[in-house]
This record gives C-alpha cells, structure tokens and sequence, in this order.
C-alpha cells in the first residue's frame, strides 16, 4: 500500500506543477524592429511607344440627343401656388404698385411653365 501512495502523492505533487506551467505565459524573446533599408537607386526602364494599329479604329456613332425625362405632369393647385408666389415677387420689384397686377400674374405664369417644362423647377 504504501506504494500505491507514493504514486499518487507523486501525480499530486506533479499536477500542480503541469497546471502552473500552462497558465504563465511562454516568455518569447523580443524582436528587435529592424531599421529600414536604404532604397537602391533602380534605373527607370523606358518603352518606346507602339507603332500605330494598321487598322483605324471605327469611328462611334454620333451621340443621340438626351430625351427629357418625362415628368409627372404637375397639379393644377400647386402649379397656381408657383404662380402665386412667383408673382408675389414680382409685384414686390416693382414696389406693389397699382394696376401692374395682371401683368406681373401672366409674367409669373409663363416663368413657372418654362421651369417646369425645362425640369428646373420640382413639383
């Protein structure tokens, strides 16, 4: 029996020794950062250009004209809003005066038509 002991007092006494040794770290040697090279001055390789194609290459077709984009059409109120604040500024150029305001009204709307038909204004 005393054998049998002798044995586990011997794996206890070496278990502790395996489980310390696997929680510390390995130390690793430290790495010197190496200094950089001096670049070697390479010589620069030129290439002559190539010789023209013997073939001309095909001329591209001529560019279609860009079609306008089809707008949804605007409505009717929020055209007349355009308008109405557009002639607002108008009237307010020429200081408000008396009379102008069917003028300044039909100046107003053939202004938003043209935005709206160029695409610069976004219902």
């Amino acid at each position: 029996m005393a054998t049998s002991t002798s044995k586990t007092a011997a794996k206890a006494a070496k278990a502790p020794a395996k489980t310390a040794a696997r929680a510390a770290p390995k130390k690793t040697p430290a790495v010197k950062a190496k200094a950089p090279a001096k670049a070697a001055a390479k010589p620069v390789k030129t290439v002559a250009p190539k010789a023209a194609a013997a073939k001309p290459k095909a001329a591209k077709p001529a560019a279609k004209p860009a079609a306008k984009a089809k707008r949804a059409p605007v409505a009717d109120d929020q055209r007349r809003y355009y308008i109405e604040v557009a002639a607002y500024y108008i009237a307010e150029r020429h200081g408000f005066s008396s009379g102008r305001e069917l003028a300044d009204w039909e100046q107003a709307s053939k202004e938003i038509d043209q935005l709206l038909a160029d695409g610069r204004l976004n219902p």
